[in-house]
């Protein structure tokens, strides 16, 4: 006989079967490859993600393990239990498994919290003899040596960059919105060598795709010293174009900054939060200083590198008056791209916990816990100004003409290329990224934010029921 097949899925979706969206992401998450690196050779793995496939209930895998964040927990309930129907074995993990394991236990036959990497192993082995237990408690803040390299090789041929890792976990800062809050952990990092090894574990996919790589830290710059040495040995790889995350304050440094671009990072996830003062202040995002935005994007964008940037709305300081002169206000500013949401009081979160205090919190069903719905009461403006301005922001700075002149804007501020073959590479690559981010901003702002607004779906309507924890 064969070895047992284990599936491991990636739930991305949250409306449903009758309503799938897949995303044109150019990236896959890192927990199912990761999770792939993690398993013993006794079972066969598969890995889907369904980001951009849908699931296969007909699968002949013996067992299933889920992954998924806090808005997909109605739905992977309701994929566990069609998979338990057909005498499937189902294995809860991820960052909502992990808060709040004893609401996810009875819809899964074991739930794994925590981080996998100390207790991953044992849970296979335990689920091939027959003695799976009900839960798995990893240890908190673990040490992140001796991780295995991702199975990259197991990634879907949609995604562009097959290649993520990390190199260190948590962040110094303490933003009340974030799912880092819950249970507060050391900031960590991992090994330059085995971050270096996972960049480089790429034989088995094409030679273009070993070329393009994501780090999904939280905050690359929590330790500065170390993510300057992590830099300089990623220069050495020559890779095409790198993507990371950290926080604004990093950009002050500006060896940190030189140090990005010659690992020829092309594309830094940033979070703006909000272009108001107070609004920042009210999330605990102190460090971030609006008057700074400007001058920081053009030191970026003349390093070849472009930004992604989260921007929220309804957070508890914004104004009609903020809401009018937002869309101007960024074109001054000029980010490369906007990832808009709409304010998400993350279970528990600080921020959570203060809109429920306050009786704020009107919408329950964590299917629209996902930056798309207005789950909480605005303190200052109405559901009505909130969606407004989000169609207002996304038609303005996603015009055909607005990304058009930010490309180009992009493109001549980028001066440090050292012949005019690795400029016209580098741009090229840029581009291609820089379309790629603002044709998917674009389009899932029209196709799951507009139709809220169209319909009576405001969130002040919903009725509150679903399945899941808020």
């Amino acid at each position: 006989m064969g070895k047992p097949t284990l599936e491991i899925i990636v739930l991305f979706q949250n409306l449903g079967d009758q309503e799938e969206y897949f995303a044109r992401s150019p990236a896959p998450p890192l927990s199912g490859v990761l999770l792939a690196g993690l398993t013993p050779p006794i079972v066969d793995i598969r890995l889907r993600h369904e980001m951009v496939r849908p699931i296969d209930y007909d699968t002949d895998a013996d067992f299933i393990a889920l992954s998924f964040m806090d808005f997909c927990a109605p739905h992977a309930y309701d994929v566990a239990a069609r998979f338990r129907a057909k005498g499937k074995k189902v294995i809860a993990g991820g960052k909502y498994a992990s808060t709040f394991p004893e609401e996810v236990a009875p819809h899964f036959d074991c739930v794994v919290a925590g981080e996998a990497e100390r207790v991953w192993p044992g849970v296979v082995e335990d689920l091939v003899a027959g003695r799976l237990k009900k839960r798995y408690d990893a240890p908190f803040a673990p040490p992140l040596d001796g991780i295995p390299p991702p199975r990259y090789d197991l990634v879907e041929h949609a995604f562009d960059v097959p290649v993520v890792t990390e190199a260190t976990r948590g962040c110094p800062y303490d933003c009340s919105f974030c799912q880092l809050t819950i249970h507060r952990a050391p900031f960590r990092t991992r090994p330059i060598g085995d971050v270096i090894r996972d960049l480089t574990a790429t034989s088995k996919l094409p030679f273009h795709k070993r070329k393009l790589a994501m780090l999904y830290d939280n905050n690359l710059g929590g330790d500065l010293a170390y993510a300057k040495e992590l830099l300089r040995e990623i220069a050495k790889l020559k890779l095409w174009a790198l993507g990371t995350q950290f926080s604004f304050d990093c950009l002050h440094d500006d060896e940190f900054v030189d140090l990005l671009a010659k690992a020829n990072c092309t594309m830094a996830f940033i979070g703006l939060e909000s272009l108001s003062e107070p609004s920042l202040a009210s999330v605990h995002k102190k460090h971030n200083k609006v008057a700074e935005y400007k001058e920081l994007f053009e030191k970026l964008k003349r390093h070849g590198i472009m930004t992604m940037t989260g921007l929220m709305l309804a957070l508890d300081e914004d104004t009609p008056e903020y809401y009018r002169g937002l869309p101007s206000h960024l074109d001054e500013i000029d980010p490369s791209v906007i990832l808009l949401s709409i304010s998400i009081p993350i279970p528990g979160t600080p921020f959570h916990r203060r809109a429920l205090e306050q009786g704020r919190i009107i919408d329950t069903d964590l299917s629209h816990y996902e930056g798309d719905h207005l789950v909480i009461t605005p303190r200052l403006v109405t559901p009505e100004q909130v969606f407004d301005a989000f169609v207002k922001v996304n038609e303005s700075f996603y015009s055909w003409r607005n990304i058009v002149r930010r490309w180009w804007g992009l493109i001549s501020s980028y001066r440090r290329a050292r012949n005019p073959l690795a400029w016209c590479f580098h741009a090229a690559v840029m581009s291609y990224v820089f379309l790629k981010l603002s044709v998917f901003q674009k389009d899932h702002a029209e196709q799951r934010v507009y139709p809220l607004r169209a319909s009576k779906a405001l969130a002040g309507e919903s009725d509150g029921r679903g399945a899941g924890k808020a």
